[in-house]
C-alpha cells in the first residue's frame, strides 16, 4: 500500500489526523516542529514523541519520497545540481547556489514543462505531470538539512526550476505556506521568488495573496512577434495583456516585478531591442535581470557575446532602465533547468 506523503499535509490536516487517532492537541505542533524546525527525516528522531505514535506515523506517512540519482558540482564549488527520482519513477532537478551572504535553492514544480520554450532543456523534454506540495517542499528540506550539517542556513528559495508554477498553483502555494509557517520552517515570504512565463490568471491570483513573495516574469523579448517565438505561452497571454496585468499587480501589492531577460546572440540582444524594452516597461515598478543564455547541446540558440551584452546593458543604463547583469551559474555542470534530466533520459532511451 502506498503511503501518504507527510509533507503533503497542511498543519490543520495533521491536527485532524492526530485528533482522529486520539492524540492530545499539542502533538501536532510537536511533530510539525520536528519535521520543519529540527529537520528530522526519520520518525525515530522525534525523541519526545511516544514510540507507539512514531510507529503509527511511520506506518501511515512517508517522510521522504525523493531519492538522489546523480549530482554535479561546479568547478568553483558554488553551484550543485541534484537529479531526484520521485516515487513513481519520474525525475526532477534542484539546484543549490552559494553566494557571499546567502544560500539559495532553485526548486521545480512540475515534471517537465508545458510551455515549450525552444531554448530551454525542460521545455524540450515535454510535460509529464504536476508535483505535489510535498514533492516541492522536500527539495527545500533536502538542502536545508545538508546546509545545517555544515553549520549553515538556507536563506532563499527561488521557484525557477522545472515547470510553470502558476499552472500548478494550488500545490505551489501550499508549499509556500508550509515553508513560511512560523511553527516550523519559518522562511520569510520575501525570501521566496516565484518565476512565471506570464500566466495572467495566476499573476492576478498571486496579487490577492497575503504573503509577500517576489514575482519574476520570464520576458526574453520586447515585442509580441519575437516573444511568441521564444515563449510560446505569449500566443495565449501576449505582452499587450501581460504588461497591464503587471501594472495591476504592482498597484495591488506595492511590490515591484522582476523581468528575466535571457540574452540570446543576435536574437534579442540588439541595441534597438533595448530601446523597445525600455518603452514596454515605462511607468512600471520593475527591475530587469539580464542573464546570458545558459546553452544546451540540443538548442541552436547561443548566449550573447560579452561585447553584445555590454552594449545592450549600456543602452538600458542610458535609458535609466533598472537592471542587473546576472553572471551564469553552473554552466560547466549544465545548471540550466532540465539539462541533467534531459541527459539522463537520453542515456536511458526514455
Amino acid at each position: 500500500m502506498t503511503k501518504t506523503n507527510f509533507l503533503d499535509l497542511t498543519y490543520p490536516q495533521l491536527q485532524t489526523l492526530l485528533d482522529s487517532w486520539g492524540e492530545p492537541p499539542f502533538r501536532a505542533e510537536q511533530v510539525w516542529g520536528w519535521v520543519y524546525k529540527r529537520l528530522v527525516d526519520d520518525y525515530d528522531g522525534m525523541r519526545n514523541v511516544p514510540k507507539a505514535l512514531r510507529q503509527r506515523l511511520a506506518d501511515k506517512l512517508a517522510l521522504h519520497t525523493l531519492t538522489p540519482l546523480s549530482e554535479l558540482t561546479s568547478a568553483d564549488r558554488q553551484t550543485r545540481k541534484v537529479l531526484f527520482r520521485l516515487g513513481d519513477g519520474q525525475s526532477i532537478e534542484t539546484v543549490l547556489m552559494h553566494y557571499r551572504r546567502r544560500h539559495t535553492v532553485c526548486i521545480s514544480t512540475q515534471v517537465g514543462c508545458p510551455i515549450g520554450c525552444p531554448f530551454c532543456a525542460t521545455g524540450q523534454s515535454g510535460f509529464v505531470r504536476n508535483l505535489s506540495p510535498g514533492e516541492i517542499i522536500e527539495q527545500v528540506l533536502y538542502f536545508a538539512r545538508e546546509l545545517r550539517a555544515r553549520g549553515q542556513r538556507l536563506t532563499n528559495v527561488v521557484i525557477m526550476g522545472m515547470g510553470e508554477p502558476l499552472l500548478n498553483y494550488d500545490a505551489t502555494w501550499q508549499a509556500i505556506e508550509t515553508l513560511t509557517d512560523g511553527r516550523g520552517f519559518n522562511l520569510g515570504a520575501r525570501r521566496i521568488t516565484l518565476s512565471t512565463a506570464g500566466v495572467i490568471p495566476g499573476i492576478e491570483r498571486l496579487g490577492r495573496e497575503k504573503l509577500q513573495v517576489g514575482l519574476a516574469i520570464s520576458l526574453h523579448a520586447p515585442t509580441d512577434e519575437l516573444r511568441s517565438r521564444l515563449v510560446p505561452l505569449n500566443r495565449r497571454y501576449p505582452l499587450r495583456k501581460l504588461i497591464p496585468a503587471c501594472h495591476a499587480y504592482v498597484k495591488a501589492t506595492g511590490r515591484r516585478v522582476t523581468f528575466e531577460y535571457a540574452l540570446i546572440h543576435e536574437v534579442n540582444d540588439w541595441k534597438a531591442q533595448a530601446r523597445q524594452l525600455a518603452t514596454l516597461l515605462d511607468g512600471l515598478l520593475y527591475h530587469v535581470n539580464l542573464i546570458p543564455l545558459n546553452p544546451t547541446a540540443e538548442c541552436a540558440y547561443k548566449p550573447s557575446s560579452p561585447w553584445r551584452v555590454r552594449v545592450f546593458q549600456e543602452e538600458l543604463n542610458r535609458l535609466h532602465v533598472p537592471n542587473t547583469l546576472r553572471l551564469g551559474r553552473g554552466v560547466d555542470i549544465q545548471a540550466g533547468c532540465g539539462q541533467l534530466r534531459l541527459r539522463a533520459l537520453s542515456c536511458t532511451g526514455s
